[in-house]
């Protein structure tokens, strides 16, 4: 056993038995390289990975590659996960190298933590020889590696204003900047199976919801039809799992079918929204099936006994990718009966497999819904629970779990299931009594022990989580939390001369560089969910400072967002809120909360919510009482407001008329 004994994360525990003498990330590891005059060796990773599984198997279980490392070099394992902030730092010099970044991610770096070369996944022959290589230079021409890796480290420490050419150019945003934004991500539009023309497809869920707010705003059907034939592509594809629910985290090919089979909670919270959101734009079935089941899935495979929601499941059961998950056609024949032959056309089931090695992928070949086979899929459901699981990836990451939360409350303004609004209290409460201590958020917790200060992405989503459940809700303690949060943001993360978010707290470890995140991947990046947040405080708390730096970060991003949106789409979000009027509704009275419900089940993203049954010194509600005991609407544009009136159509009609 070597010294991740001690962790909690279940990606370094996989590494405890390695005879690699690994180190996690800390003091110890560093300075014993400065001691030993060693080079270090960071190994990035994640649970769910597949090849960082398979380059363990080759390589680091085995003795004779075991010896060459501990004799070299100061090994340090890292989980991605617990550890966004060391793993950005390395894939961008990883990048700047000119290698394609991915993970298991390999970096060699000198004694004081700069790197000078790295890569990703290395066969075990090909991994003997690069130890042996490095070793050899770092000994014979170590000058020249030092200078590399001060360059690598010099190119991390530019200003993203520098970076990119990002200035201040303009406060004002139209529906023309939306338009042009739209025209440049459908250049790549898949126009047979949705997304885009590329594989692997991953969902992308901020692109859909830019897209959806876009068709909305602009009444524009292409991309309408784009938009649904990409949703239900992926709801009907392999990538979802047409028996116990939930996504995958991308599809292998480009066409929704063959998942990479790790089930990630950042992506189901998202898509969760994604598809609420969506069945309120259209009304289409599959959508809120969609939801319910993977909230299901969520419900019964995700969730520990205090509200918390682990972080993954991953790809190999077995150590075989995907078996857990698919089928021979000779199982489901006999577990069907005479059902099985329609259920077979219906998913894409053959007799030699629609897969490798004789197996089938559960594919849909149209937009049926599943529960047209409802007791099929529950005996196949059955059966599947009784093979050998994925492994559960169980540490609770406090931003993946705001995610989530995020997409409950989504799904109860929706649909007004209580069941949802259950489960994202428990979580809220969650967060707030097991992340947040002393206005102070932490990053990953298990076993009741708590790690790692917060990152910007844990305050950012928390924030965003938080002022959606006051909207779901009017309980004001969640909007005054996301305020104190806020503030502590301002404080403790701005850069006043890059006018950005940094991605780490000043008070946390000191790294070789400290990095922001401004471009939106398959989650957004925090800086533009922060913009958001404040846009949406601003409105909400009538704070005028929140609004002049929402607009002022965003001001910033318009040169890329115009030019190149395809990464920029959470940005574009926050953009068609401010390319239109946004509404500010506020309902007093009894009927406060039924109101609403409501009102949330009209497609109407553009919109703050604020209400009481009684009184409230929120700004929006203050002096505001209901007529004659009746429950009283105000559709209000930037602070002011039309006549009140006492029914939701009355209100939907002002919010159409404007």
């Amino acid at each position: 056993m070597n010294r991740l004994q001690q962790e909690t994360s279940p990606y370094l525990l996989q590494h405890a038995q390695n005879p690699v003498d690994w180190f996690p990330w800390g003091e110890e590891a560093l300075q014993k390289a400065k001691n030993d005059n060693k080079p270090i060796l960071v190994s990035i990773g994640y649970s769910a990975c597949h090849w960082c599984h398979v380059m363990e198997h080759e390589s680091f279980e085995k003795e004779e590659v075991a010896e060459v490392m501990n004799k070299h070099f100061v090994n340090i394992k890292i989980d991605r996960e617990e550890r966004p902030d060391i793993d950005a730092i390395y894939m961008d010099a990883v990048q700047a190298m000119g290698v394609r970044g991915g993970w298991p991610l390999n970096v060699f770096l000198m004694p004081d933590g700069k790197p000078f070369y790295g890569g990703t996944y290395f066969p075990k022959d090909n991994w003997l020889k690069l130890l042996v290589a490095v070793n050899n230079g770092f000994e014979n021409h170590r000058d020249e590696l030092q200078k590399s890796a001060e360059g690598f480290t010099e190119n991390m420490l530019f200003r993203e204003s520098d970076k990119y050419g990002l200035l201040f150019e303009n406060q004002v945003f139209t529906k023309d900047d939306l338009f042009v934004m739209y025209e440049k991500l459908s250049q790549t539009f898949d126009a047979e199976w949705g997304g885009f023309e590329r594989s692997p497809k991953f969902p992308m869920p901020s692109i859909w919801q830019f897209l959806m707010r876009y068709a909305h705003l602009q009444n524009d059907e292409l991309a309408q039809k784009h938009l649904l034939l990409t949703l239900n592509k992926m709801a009907i594809g392999g990538i979802y799992d047409q028996v116990g629910g939930g996504f995958a985290r991308y599809s292998v090919d480009g066409e929704w079918f063959c998942p990479h089979f790790e089930k990630m909670l950042y992506d189901n919270g998202q898509l969760v929204s994604l598809y609420a959101e969506a069945f309120a734009y259209t009304g289409e079935e599959l959508y809120k099936e969609t939801v319910y089941e993977t909230i299901d899935w969520l419900e019964r495979e995700m969730t520990n006994q205090e509200g918390g929601f682990y972080s993954a499941l991953d790809a190999d059961s077995e150590g075989v990718e995907g078996k857990f998950y698919v089928w021979y056609k000779e199982e489901i024949n006999q577990l069907l009966g005479d059902k099985a032959e329609a259920f077979c056309k219906d998913y894409q089931v053959s007799q030699y497999g629609n897969w490798e090695h004789g197996v089938n992928i559960l594919w849909k070949n149209e937009a049926i819904l599943n529960s047209q086979y409802q007791n099929e899929l529950k005996i196949l459901h059955e059966y599947r629970a009784k093979r050998i699981r994925p492994g559960l990836d169980d540490k609770i990451l406090c931003s993946w779990n705001a995610l989530m939360l995020n997409g409950l409350v989504d799904a109860y303004r929706v649909f007004g299931e209580d069941r949802f609004l259950t489960l994202a209290l428990k979580n809220a409460h969650f967060i707030k009594e097991k992340f947040l201590k002393n206005e102070t958020l932490f990053h990953s917790y298990k076993n009741g022990e708590l790690k790692i200060n917060g990152f910007l992405e844990d305050y950012a989503t928390v924030i965003q989580a938080f002022v959606n459940l006051y909207q779901a809700t009017f309980d004001e303690n969640w909007l005054h939390l996301s305020e104190k949060l806020t503030l502590y943001v301002y404080q403790n993360f701005w850069d006043e001369e890059d006018q950005f978010f940094y991605f780490t707290d000043k008070n946390a470890e000191e790294l070789i560089a400290r990095k922001k995140e401004i471009f939106d991947n398959v989650i957004p990046s925090s800086n533009s969910i922060m913009a958001k947040n404040l846009y949406q405080l601003g409105l909400l708390l009538d704070r005028q400072d929140f609004l002049d730096l929402s607009r002022l970060m965003l001001g910033k991003m318009k040169s890329l967002l115009v030019k190149n949106p395809d990464y920029l789409t959470n940005w574009g979000c926050l953009v068609s809120q401010m390319a239109s009027p946004t509404a500010e509704i506020a309902i007093v009275g009894k009927g406060s909360l039924s109101f609403r419900a409501d009102l949330d089940k009209a497609f109407f993203p553009n919109k703050i919510l604020v209400g009481t049954s009684t009184s409230s010194s929120l700004p929006l509600l203050e002096n505001r009482d209901a007529k004659d005991g009746q429950t009283q609407i105000f559709v209000c544009y930037d602070k002011t407001c039309q006549l009140p009136v006492s029914s939701v159509p009355e209100a939907l009609e002002q919010l159409r008329n404007v």
